[in-house]
């Protein structure tokens, strides 16, 4: 493991308590005090977006559609100028087939059962996408919603991922539970983005798109699809002007991260690994993108790793799904050493007003913004 930095970060959830060592680089120490600003600005930790690809979550396929469908109820509700089509409903047969189909490790033609359908995805992050733009480049839709629309838009986005990560890992949780893909989303309103520098986007090429169980890594706070994401999303497809428009490169960090819970794959470990990354490498020669270009973000950045020792007295997949499953909730997030740093994220999504709690932190997030 590289060498870390003296400062710790602690995330004390419901009943758990996780140390994470930050590796001790330029951007390691940069995303450090980009956190650190998050805390002592108490942003607003989005709880709702938090914890993906946990199939014992309450937040299932039902109970993310009729979040969805409240998301999309108040941007129809809206008055746009020039107007913005209609968005239809969703329910849950859009994003997943039947459970009676046959479920196994064919192809989708063979075991469709229980897979995500993508282009019930790819609908609603397109219209994400039209309705706020991108975090250079906002939408004629974005600028003029309120904020009870801007808020509504932003849940496409997060839900849409949401769901993907579910559908994933409950079939997982059928066929293969050893392999579901848990995984933590930490990300605040209103974080502010940094310019990634010249020589971060070599770390692009360090880890590329291993995981680690307990590994920590850069959130992308941008918006717009990668490449890796249009390969397995779009069935690795001929490369048109409409699909290039979609995609962005990372060039952003932020005090945000994302840790993976779900079992270690590498692509040197994992034959299937290695025969995804083949493919994905052929693809882009194919549609003329350079592997070795650091330029194009390829990868996930790790910028830490959770003592796993330490948290759990334990390094089974298994042991800590087990633990964290129970814990989903994060009680406080806290920077360790010299300038200690805490913040507490008091309220739960068992709480009646959590909405309305985000909405008025978003809203400030705004003004503040506007006054500046």
């Amino acid at each position: 493991m590289p060498s870390t930095l003296e400062n710790k970060i602690e995330i004390q959830y419901n009943n758990q308590t996780v140390s994470i060592d930050v590796y001790d680089t330029s951007l390691g120490q940069r995303f450090l005090e980009a956190l650190r600003d998050n805390l002592v600005e108490k942003r607003i930790l989005e709880k709702n977006f938090c914890f993906l690809g946990w199939a014992n979550s309450k937040r299932d396929l039902n109970f993310l559609c009729k979040e969805l469908n409240q998301s999309i109820e108040q941007i129809n509700s809206f008055s746009f100028d020039p107007k913005y089509d209609r968005i239809d409903p969703f329910v849950p047969d859009d994003f997943q087939f039947s459970a009676r189909l046959k479920i196994g490790k064919g192809s989708i033609q063979e075991s469709p059962g229980l897979r995500l359908k993508h282009e019930a995805c790819n609908l609603l992050h397109r219209h994400f996408e039209e309705l706020q733009g991108t975090a250079w480049n906002l939408s004629k839709y974005y600028k003029q919603a309120d904020i009870e629309t801007k808020y509504a838009i932003r849940q496409l986005n997060n839900i849409c991922h949401e769901i993907e990560s579910w559908v994933m890992s409950n079939r997982k949780s059928v066929l293969e539970p050893e392999w579901m893909r848990p995984s933590q989303i930490t990300t605040f309103l209103n974080a502010p983005r940094y310019d990634l520098r010249e020589e971060d986007f070599e770390l692009f090429k360090h880890n590329r798109y291993d995981r680690e169980l307990g590994g920590v890594y850069l959130h992308w706070s941008q918006v717009g699809k990668t490449l890796i994401e249009v390969f397995r999303d779009e069935g690795a497809p001929k490369m048109t002007d409409a699909l290039c428009s979609e995609i962005n490169h990372q060039k952003y960090y932020s005090g945000e991260f994302d840790i993976e819970w779900g079992k270690t794959i590498t692509e040197q470990d994992h034959q299937f690994k290695k025969n995804e990354m083949d493919g994905f490498r052929q693809w882009l020669q194919e549609n003329n993108f350079d592997w070795h270009d650091a330029k194009l973000s390829l990868g996930y950045i790790k910028i830490g790793q959770i003592d796993l020792a330490r948290s759990f007295g334990h390094d089974s997949f298994k042991f800590i799904y087990n633990k964290m499953k129970d814990n989903l909730n994060i009680k406080s997030i806290s920077i360790l050493g010299d300038d200690h740093s805490k913040n507490n994220f008091a309220y739960t999504l068992e709480s009646d007003d959590w909405k309305q709690i985000q909405i008025e932190g978003l809203k400030r997030g705004y003004e503040s913004r506007n006054m500046r």
